[in-house]
Order: structure tokens, then C-alpha cells, then sequence
């Protein structure tokens, strides 16, 4: 590979987010939180009839677009914060720019910028990554 700062990867898409996920990832983290199963308790916070993915799932979108790109065994670090919510419907892309290109302890690490965003617009989340380059 060869890997400038200044690189997109390529974007890893979920073409929509869907609440029968959020439901199963909920009963899978023993998450009691009805925001991510109940459109009632989304609706009276102000999120609309909506319910709220999970944080663990939009990192995942994050890390499944760094997989499909320098391979399954490439991440080093991530730092995520999450700003926004992602909701049941929602159109998300996950992106990322290179920003540092660095040889160490014989390895081709790569510094990104990373971010999910939502419908072509908002970035619930972004972050950093570090990846190793496969050889």
C-alpha cells in the first residue's frame, strides 16, 4: 500500500440502522436502558419515535470500515468520543482521513482521522486510529 497523509479511506456504509439490532446488542449487553428498545421513552427525551443505537455498534461501524481497509489484525488504538446519537433509520458512513505515515519497530503505522456520519451530514462520532499497514 502506499499510504500519503492527506488519504481517505474508503467509506464502509450501513445502509440503514435497524432497531431489531439495537433490541438483540441490548439483551446481548444485559443494557436495561429503554432509549435503545422503546420509542416512547425516545420520544418524550426528544429524540422523536425513534430508539437509540447503541455506542458499542457505531464503534463497530468504525471498525469494520479500518478492517475492510489495511485488514482484521491492523488496529493499533482507537479514540472515539460520541457528540451525537445514531438512531434507528439512519443512513451511516463511516470515514476516515490519513494524517501520519510512521516506520516503527519495523511496522508501517498509519495515524488517522476517523468519524461516522450520519445521512451525509452530523458525525455522531469521531475519533483517532492508529493502524499497522499489512506487510
Amino acid at each position: 500500500m502506499n499510504i500519503r497523509v492527506g488519504d481517505e479511506i474508503p467509506p464502509w456504509v450501513m445502509p440503514s440502522v435497524r432497531p431489531e439490532r439495537m433490541r438483540t446488542m441490548a439483551a446481548i449487553l444485559r443494557d436495561p436502558n429503554p432509549v435503545h428498545w422503546d420509542p416512547d421513552v425516545c420520544e418524550k427525551n426528544g429524540f422523536g419515535r425513534h430508539t437509540i443505537n447503541q455506542g458499542p455498534l457505531g464503534l463497530s461501524y468504525m471498525v469494520n470500515m479500518l478492517h475492510a481497509w489495511a485488514g482484521p489484525r491492523c488496529l493499533r488504538r482507537l479514540i472515539m468520543r460520541f457528540p451525537l446519537v445514531v438512531l434507528d433509520g439512519d443512513r451511516i458512513t463511516a470515514r476516515g482521513r490519513v494524517t501520519a505515515v510512521r516506520e516503527e519497530a519495523g511496522e508501517t503505522l498509519v495515524d488517522c482521522d476517523v468519524w461516522l456520519e450520519r445521512d451525509g451530514t452530523a458525525n455522531p462520532l469521531e475519533g483517532s486510529a492508529t493502524v499497522v499497514l499489512p506487510d
